[in-house]
């Protein structure tokens, strides 16, 4: 990434003595994900603006313009971002020490919080694990259907801020677990971004676990689900070293 995109507006001194700097993760995911984009769509990836989101457990957002990395939400750590399982995602950073003083307890105990009893989890009062939010919101569980628009509502926002950073947008990428088989984060991502041009193809989206392409034909943006493969770019990664 750029220093724009990886620096955070601290004093300086704090990157240059504590490497305290925008990270991000996933990368063997997006990376994959954006050139598989490519490939299905008859295009180089240095040709195409990306938005690949790698929703799960953890969940990121990236922008891959033409083939590099241009912003990812991952900060320094992977509790930067939108809201994930157990992790809270991005939040006003004076809550830390404001909790830790209502509470009396340690910042590194708050950090704790955040990220083990936070995000999905913690908003819902329920589970971590999505399956059950959506279980529970199509049996009238408010805190259940609140918690889902909530993560959605994180998502759209990056993409759309995404599309901006890069000036235009291709495609758009959906992966990991959540990804890859929650039809309806998908379906609510897509059309709160129908103001990009993305013309939703709902037959299509009604797929889990495989590589398809969800939006019509003659799409301004093309959206498709792409199941990752991490272990496949590592195998790649590490024979090109071993050359």
């Amino acid at each position: 990434m750029p220093e724009k995109s990886y620096l955070y507006a601290i004093p300086y001194e704090y990157y240059e003595d504590y490497k305290i700097r925008r990270y991000g993760f996933h990368g063997t995911s997006h990376g994959f994900i954006s050139k598989q984009a490519a490939k299905m769509m008859g295009k180089a990836v240095e040709d195409l603006k990306i938005v690949t989101c790698h929703l799960g457990n953890g969940s990121s957002i990236a922008a891959v313009d033409g083939g590099k990395s241009l912003d990812t939400s991952m900060g320094f750590t992977p509790l930067e971002g939108v809201i994930m399982g157990t992790r809270s995602g991005d939040l006003d950073p004076a809550i830390v020490s404001f909790l830790g003083e209502q509470l009396n307890i340690s910042a590194a105990e708050v950090v704790n919080i955040l990220n083990k009893k936070s995000g999905l989890k913690g908003a819902s009062q329920l589970s971590s694990d999505f399956r059950d939010l959506s279980e529970a919101a199509e049996k009238g569980n408010k805190r259940a259907a609140v918690t889902i628009e909530m993560m959605v509502h994180r998502i759209i926002k990056y993409v759309g801020a995404y599309a901006a950073a890069m000036n235009g947008i291709d495609a758009i990428v959906f992966a990991g677990g959540i990804g890859e088989n929650a039809i309806i984060v998908r379906e609510k991502v897509l059309k709160g971004l129908s103001f990009l041009g993305v013309d939703f193809d709902e037959a299509a989206n009604n797929c889990r676990g495989k590589a398809v392409k969800i939006t019509k034909d003659g799409s301004k943006v093309t959206a498709f689900v792409i199941p990752t493969n991490e272990e496949l770019v590592i195998a790649r990664d590490t024979m090109e070293l071993a050359k």
